[in-house]
């Protein structure tokens, strides 16, 4: 099993959540952790706070993506790993799906999130190591009433890791996916406000967690998918 301490940590949607519970994860196990968000002030106050360094960016934005994921490198030395966690949702019915809304969705969940992978993934190549976590969902296996947009977007994106962890498998590169099911995080609420623990629920720290492991194990072996569920959600 692999030491995380020194390892170089690229999170997505750092600030809070998920992302904010695997970045102070790794911290804490002595990985050095770059973390992005789309509110610059938060982001700052959160990293001060779990001692990240703040990479302000909108993964939508692709244009930005390229210097952002070099300020990340200079800033930590290198990148080991990157987990793409940032996401977006929408919903709705079929009578009620707008183009509009696939065209946000997929801007953050699947288009830019693969540009950044792409930057990332030249600094894997040439150092002929790195794992990619891609942070999916239970809508990634299965489709809900008024899931169609993000539904479609986590699917794609369990397409993608597919595709790259068979392209980059032989240049000792491992692409990974963790898909779980409902977590009490800010997901899907227009404020951002982090939703209060709800004991059913499965919490931010569980995800960490798994994360946390799937990157310790030995680099000889790696887990392509990890489906987290909740004991008894209901």
């Amino acid at each position: 099993m692999e030491n995380v301490s020194g390892k170089k940590v690229l999170i997505t949607g750092g600030s809070s959540g998920i992302g904010k519970a695997t970045a102070k994860m790794l911290i804490q196990h002595g990985a050095i952790v770059s973390i992005t968000g789309r509110d610059k002030e938060k982001l700052e106050n959160v990293a001060s706070e779990i001692n990240a360094i703040p990479i302000h960016l909108d993964v939508s934005k692709y244009n930005s993506i390229a210097v952002k994921v070099l300020d990340a490198f200079h800033s930590m030395k290198g990148i080991d790993v990157l987990i793409n966690n940032a996401g977006i949702g929408e919903f709705a019915r079929l009578e009620d799906v707008k183009i509009s809304q696939f065209e946000k969705i997929f801007s953050t969940n699947v288009f830019g999130l693969t540009m950044l992978t792409q930057e990332v993934a030249k600094f894997f190549k040439t150092q002929q190591h790195g794992s990619i976590i891609n942070i999916g969902s239970s809508a990634a296996t299965a489709g809900f009433p008024s899931g169609s947009v993000y539904c479609a977007s986590k699917f794609a994106l369990r397409g993608l890791t597919e595709c790259w962890r068979h392209e980059l498998r032989r240049e000792n590169i491992r692409v990974m996916l963790i898909n779980p099911s409902e977590v009490t995080t800010a997901f899907n609420n227009k404020k951002r406000l982090e939703r209060e623990n709800e004991p059913k629920k499965l919490t931010p720290d569980e995800i960490a967690h798994s994360i946390v492991s799937a990157i310790r194990m030995d680099d000889r072996g790696f887990i392509p998918e990890l489906n987290v569920w909740a004991t008894n959600p209901f």
